[in-house]
């Protein structure tokens, strides 16, 4: 049956509430805009998606990339430091006649069908004025456009001062920990540091169902490496060689070209994407959405514009995904975020977070440092002098000599310290490295939405059943273990056996023994169960069962004892045919 691309969303929704999928959260209460809650099989599902996203990210880089778990609340100063507090913000405007208040940038684009992303708030009210854009509700009239902080405030403790926030974003709580991490992984880079967990984000107006909540989960990575050394910071580049990824940068959207294709080396040599770390984790992040069933043809990289763009980035690329409804949304984000954070947390907190990077040989260089005369200090400061003296010599030495060669003398910690009690002096010293600060790359996934894709991909219909063909090792639940007959004491006996066999050997299962054989495998289809493994008659007899192919309807034998080895191998792809003796069509149970 060929699908209406129009209500797919409707019929997805109506299966997940009905099937265990998802739904939107609090509804004895009328339900929340922006918040869902994950059913038993959608949390199945999501949490296979997480382990694959591992498995991508992390376990096949795990000489680099380590994981971490971080507090979901962070104190006030984190995002001080990290910009969020000032620039974390979405436009709002209130409708002057019934108060509801809307995403200014959205209700533009809605009304008049143009892009004005990025744009500032005096802009927007601009805009709303001179094209007359009225409230979607009632049509009054609209305010000015103002800015809103998306950050959820709350307080840490019994005290309303020591304030604090939900995290936007996993990225700071790995920025903080940097340092331990690095210590605990021997000093070496590059070093990645990865993270899955949830955050929040006080969104104005969600209307996007599953696209866009206000609560959510992040797989996320943070890969610092040395910026003067490209080749090094990313050794598995040529690993991709040759790998092609549809991409359009920014300049192509100004002159209204489409997305192209690059390979790798290309997209990095034309600067068309300016770090080959981000090129790679951007090829890692494509192949990690085509196995979750997207095909190429459906995907590309956006390259965000630099009023676009987050306060932090240098560039940033947003990987699309076409979905029935929305049309291209965002899925991961892709951004290079240079040495801002770190270097932002080293000026809030004092804290060291550089990187020491040693010479092949040491090196003798002509230093500038700060000389301070104890005795002097001493006879003008007496017991202030040791204080006195630290500070001057933290202080730079070209500020020190700048200070004395415009007034000769250095005021410091509310003293005046006079140019007889300190000089700066050039001296030859040895040295065996200096210190960086690392850059970052990050790959940044939604949970909710990656997985909402995965449902969408995965839909299909078939004589009038759903069937959701999720790739075999994210589907839910892995496999069906159904008695040919459900009054049958014989073949229920056996097949409980198999259910609790095949747990016992680690899998995912669902026993069922409800109803004809048909509507149970159709139930299963349903969830999306590739393998259902049937008892029959024939299994009393030889102990052989049948396996079910989910996308096909084909079936084969095998023998029971082969079971978990040939559900193993299915689940990684094998061939139905080689599992087992194909069952003819004729006495096949679809």
């Amino acid at each position: 049956m060929e699908l209406r691309l129009t209500d797919l969303y409707e019929r997805i929704s109506d299966l997940a509430k009905r099937r265990g999928f998802f739904w939107p959260s609090y509804e004895i209460y009328g339900g929340v805009s922006g918040f869902y809650d994950w059913g038993p099989y959608g949390v199945l599902l999501k949490n296979r998606i997480v382990e694959k996203w591992r498995d991508y990210f992390v376990r096949r880089h795990q000489e680099y990339v380590v994981e971490i778990e971080s507090p979901i609340i962070a104190p006030s100063i984190v995002f001080e430091a990290s910009g969020h507090v000032e620039h974390f913000t979405d436009p709002v405007v209130t409708c002057l006649k019934c108060g509801r208040r809307f995403r200014a940038d959205h209700l533009i684009e809605e009304s008049l069908g143009v892009s004005v992303e990025g744009y500032g708030v005096e802009e927007l009210s601009r805009i709303i004025k001179e094209k007359g854009v009225k409230c979607p509700i009632d049509g009054g009239e609209l305010g000015e456009v103002q800015v809103f902080n998306l950050l959820f405030k709350t307080q840490i403790g019994p005290y309303a001062s020591d304030v604090g926030y939900l995290r936007p974003e996993l990225a700071q709580g790995m920025f903080v920990a940097f340092k331990r991490v690095l210590e605990a992984m021997r000093g070496r880079l590059p070093l990645g540091i990865a993270q899955v967990g949830r955050v929040g984000r006080n969104e104005i107006s969600p209307r996007q169902a599953m696209v866009r909540l206000r609560e959510f989960a992040i797989m996320e990575m943070e890969y610092f490496i040395d910026p003067k050394d490209p080749g090094g910071s990313c050794p598995f580049f040529e690993e991709k060689s040759g790998v092609k990824m549809r991409v359009l940068s920014y300049d192509m959207r100004v002159r209204g070209e489409e997305p192209q294709w690059f390979t790798l080396e290309e997209a990095v040599e034309s600067k068309v994407i300016i770090d080959r770390c981000l090129a790679y984790w951007m090829a890692v992040g494509q192949e990690f959405v085509e196995s979750l069933g997207v095909p190429p043809q459906a995907m590309y990289f956006h390259e965000k514009g630099v009023h676009e763009r987050a306060h932090y980035s240098s560039q940033t690329f947003d990987q699309m995904v076409k979905v029935s409804r929305w049309g291209w949304i965002e899925v991961a984000g892709h951004s290079y975020r240079g040495e801002y954070d770190l270097s932002r947390h080293m000026q809030y907190s004092k804290a060291d977070l550089t990187v020491f990077k040693p010479y092949k040989e040491p090196r003798l260089v002509k230093i500038k440092k700060v000389v301070v005369n104890k005795s002097v200090l001493g006879r003008l400061f007496r017991d202030k002098a040791l204080v006195i003296a630290e500070a001057l010599q933290s202080l730079r030495p070209e500020d020190v000599q700048e200070q004395l060669e415009e007034q000769g003398f250095i005021v410091i910690e509310g003293y005046r310290v006079p140019g007889e009690a300190v000089k700066v002096v050039e001296v030859e010293e040895k040295i065996s490295g200096e210190k960086i600060i690392p850059h970052v790359v990050e790959p940044s996934y939604g949970v909710d939405r990656v997985t909402y894709v995965t449902i969408e991909y995965a839909y299909r219909e078939r004589d009038g059943r759903v069937i959701l063909a999720f790739p075999r090792d994210v589907a839910p639940v892995q496999a069906a273990v159904l008695p040919l007959l459900e009054n049958d004491e014989n073949l229920i006996r056996e097949a409980r056996l198999l259910y609790r066999k095949l747990v016992d050997e680690g899998f995912t299962v669902l026993y069922d023994d409800s109803g004809s054989i048909g509507r149970r495998y159709a139930r299963a289809d349903e969830i999306g169960v590739p393998a259902a493994l049937t008892v029959d008659y024939q299994t009393l007899e030889d102990e052989s069962v049948t396996l079910r192919d989910r996308d096909t309807w084909k079936q084969v034998r095998i023998d029971k004892a082969r079971v978990a080895d040939a559900l193993r191998r299915f689940l990684r792809g094998a061939r139905l045919e080689d599992l087992g003796i194909p069952v003819s069509s004729s006495t096949q149970q679809v």
